[in-house]
Parts: structure tokens; C-alpha cells; sequence
């Protein structure tokens, strides 16, 4: 007697069901929701850091894992050029987690993606930076983000994918909404 273990449900690559799950599991109790994220940045010599992720918190409970993610400056920016600047890992952050929305959102759909682009691009004026100017923000006043999609949606349930991304994508929320930053300092 031959018995075959049911093949989870993945529409490109995400395993349905158990998302399903975990909105049920979610809904059913809000505390399962609730994420926290933390990284700890290190300074590596000239304009190099090092961020490492260590552990998250899900639904109350510690998660290992662990990551190291570069940065440095380009060349003309006193840098090394070793890695993506901060800015570049903003938008890719960014980037990332709209990605992770239109993949979801066309998954529970049974949409088939072909293809799945975001860029993201923005101009900020280094004189806010260096302090010459204090009318010259010293970030961003806005960016750009392009969306390229393609599989086998339609143009209409494509467009609602996009407009719950722009309405439930953490870090599109954490780029067009302020956020209270408690940056405290520690001497020695």
C-alpha cells in the first residue's frame, strides 16, 4: 500500500496552506502577530559597518538565526566601495518588502508570476549631510518606486495586489508615515 504525503499548495514558491495557517493562527489570537526585529551595527574602519541580525521575536518567542550585512561608502564618497551604502540598502529594504507583499498577494490568488521587479530611486542634496546648509534636508523629500509585474492576473487583480502592497507593506508604511526614533547615546 502505497500512501502519498500531500505536496504543500506553493504558488511561486510560497507555500499557501501555510500561510493560510498563519493568518488563521493570527486572527485567532493577535499576540501570534506581533514581530520584533533588532540589528546590531558595528563600525569596521573608515566608512565600513557591519550589521548582524542575531534573533527575532515572534509571537513572544525568540527565532535564531544569523545574517551579517555590509555597507560602506562608494569611492567619491570617502568609502571603500566594498558594499551597498545605506542609502542603497534603505531602498533595498525597501524594495524587499514590497517584493514579499506582491508575491504573497498574487500567491493566495493562484496568480503564476513570471516576472517581478521593483526600483526604487531618489536624489538627496549632501549639503543637508555635511551640515552646510540648514535649509537643505539632509534626506530624502521623495523618491520614486516602479513596479514591473507579469504572470497570468489580470491587469485588474494585479492593480488590487498593488494597492494592498502600498496599504500593508511595513516599510512602504515606515517611508510615507513619520516614526518615533528613541536614539539615546552611551559614552565608553
Amino acid at each position: 500500500m502505497n500512501i502519498a504525503t500531500p505536496k504543500p499548495n506553493r504558488v511561486n514558491g510560497v507555500d499557501v496552506d501555510a500561510l493560510m495557517e498563519a493568518i488563521d493562527q493570527i486572527t485567532a489570537d493577535p499576540a501570534k502577530g506581533k514581530v520584533e526585529f533588532r540589528v546590531k551595527s558595528a563600525w569596521k574602519g573608515q566608512t565600513r559597518s557591519e550589521h548582524v541580525v542575531d534573533s527575532y521575536k515572534l509571537g513572544g518567542e525568540t527565532v535564531l538565526r544569523r545574517f551579517a550585512i555590509q555597507a560602506d561608502e562608494p569611492l567619491e564618497l570617502c568609502g571603500e566601495n566594498t558594499a551597498a551604502n545605506p542609502q542603497e540598502l534603505l531602498m533595498s529594504a525597501l524594495n524587499a518588502c514590497m517584493m514579499v507583499g506582491y508575491v504573497a498577494g498574487c500567491a493566495v490568488r493562484g496568480i503564476k508570476l513570471e516576472k517581478l521587479e521593483v526600483e526604487t530611486e531618489g536624489a538627496l542634496d549632501l549639503r543637508g549631510f555635511l551640515g552646510l546648509d540648514e535649509n537643505v534636508p539632509p534626506g530624502y523629500t521623495a523618491i520614486q518606486v516602479k513596479v514591473k509585474i507579469k504572470g497570468d492576473g489580470t491587469a485588474a487583480q494585479f492593480r488590487e495586489i498593488h494597492e494592498t502592497v502600498l496599504k500593508t507593506s511595513p516599510n512602504y508604511f515606515n517611508f510615507t508615515k513619520p516614526i518615533a526614533v528613541d536614539a539615546k547615546l552611551a559614552i565608553g
